[in-house]
């Protein structure tokens, strides 16, 4: 089975030859020590020589003071770009001590439209080897964008004491991203396979809002999201870190593909019990811990917890780190491992 292959039937929990992985995406330094250890110098290049079965590529974005569209609002009214290391869910945002509608009004929305670069958008894309499964990076964040604008606290009251202030900015953020993704789906039509949501909900211990919020609040826009992807043919991987067990039946309501990460070491998310619980209604990504096991463990360490994972979930299963993102305390040495155990045949 091509690489493609195995993530369709993955997708349909049919059977495959052995699971498909993902490696995840090095993020700064990782990258560099990634590229390092392999002899290459791009992420395009790393992709190749790991031979992973998904091909990610991000959304080329840039509006002067944002250079990814996973922060694609200035929230903080400065003009700068929120990067991934600076950005932040709980400092107040911009809305914070907005109490009516038009409160709002001077918030100038960016039209994705003027920012996404559609024949660089194509380029990544078609980068892809034609047996992979490509993934765009499309985040569309929107609870975590909403949280954001407010600050985590003031939004998080504004659901229950001003609920149509909260809904009012949620709906801007999605207009923005379901505007984007359209974008996205046109450019890349015949050769995206699919994409990943996120939006954290889930602690170390518990859902840090819940399953009634969840489904009062996120799960709407996220179902708009996940039938516009469907729409075009291209499956869903929907993430949310922590312990999102209780959250799993809305997720699979909202009709995603596969949840992302199974965030192997919070509370209740134990791959067995989730593998009873909905291994027949929807399948996983994920699994591999990156907290302890990946930065720490050794590579025959995480071999092992690569073949526990493949008797568990025997389809169903993108073997992959617990994130969505490589960091630089993961020794290259044990994401090899990773890739090579879980590509070895059955």
């Amino acid at each position: 089975m091509t690489g493609k292959e195995r993530f369709y039937a993955a997708a349909a929990r049919e059977n495959v030859d052995r699971p498909p992985v993902w490696m995840s995406a090095p993020v700064g330094q990782e990258l560099t020590n990634m590229c390092n250890y392999y002899g290459v110098n791009t992420w395009h290049e790393l992709q190749l020589k790991a031979g992973d079965d998904i091909y990610a590529f991000d959304i080329p974005y840039d509006s002067g003071y944002a250079t990814s569209i996973s922060a694609a609002f200035d929230w903080y009214q400065n003009g700068s770009n929120v990067d991934s290391e600076h950005r932040t869910l709980t400092a107040d945002g911009c809305f914070h001590d907005a109490e009516e509608l038009k409160d709002l009004d001077f918030f100038e929305w960016p039209d994705p439209e003027k920012y996404i670069d559609v024949d660089e958008l194509k380029r990544r894309c078609l980068a892809a080897p034609s047996d992979r499964a490509v993934l765009g990076q499309v985040w569309s964040a929107h609870f975590q964008d909403s949280c954001a604008a407010f600050g985590m606290e003031t939004a998080l009251m504004n659901m229950i004491i001003n609920p149509e202030i909260y809904r009012a900015v949620d709906e801007k953020i999605l207009d923005f991203y379901l505007k984007a993704n359209e974008i996205i789906y046109e450019a890349t039509k015949g050769h995206l396979d699919a994409v990943i949501f996120a939006n954290d909900f889930g602690s170390q211990r518990g859902l840090m809002i819940s399953r009634q919020m969840i489904h009062d609040f996120v799960m709407p826009g996220a179902k708009r999201l996940i039938e516009q992807a469907h729409r075009y043919g291209v499956k869903v991987i929907y993430h949310s870190c922590g312990a999102v067990f209780d959250a799993m039946p809305e997720m699979i309501a909202a009709g995603v593909d596969f949840i992302h990460p199974l965030q192997a070491h919070a509370q209740g998310m134990d791959p067995r019990r989730i593998k009873e619980a909905y291994g027949n209604q929807v399948s996983f990504c994920g699994g591999v811990d990156i907290q302890e096991l990946l930065p720490n463990g050794t590579p025959e360490e995480v071999r092992e917890k690569v073949r526990e994972l493949r008797e568990i979930f025997p389809t169903g299963l993108i073997i992959s780190p617990s994130q969505g993102v490589l960091l630089d305390d993961v020794p290259p040495v044990n994401v090899v491992a990773l890739l090579e155990e879980a590509k070895k045949p059955d």
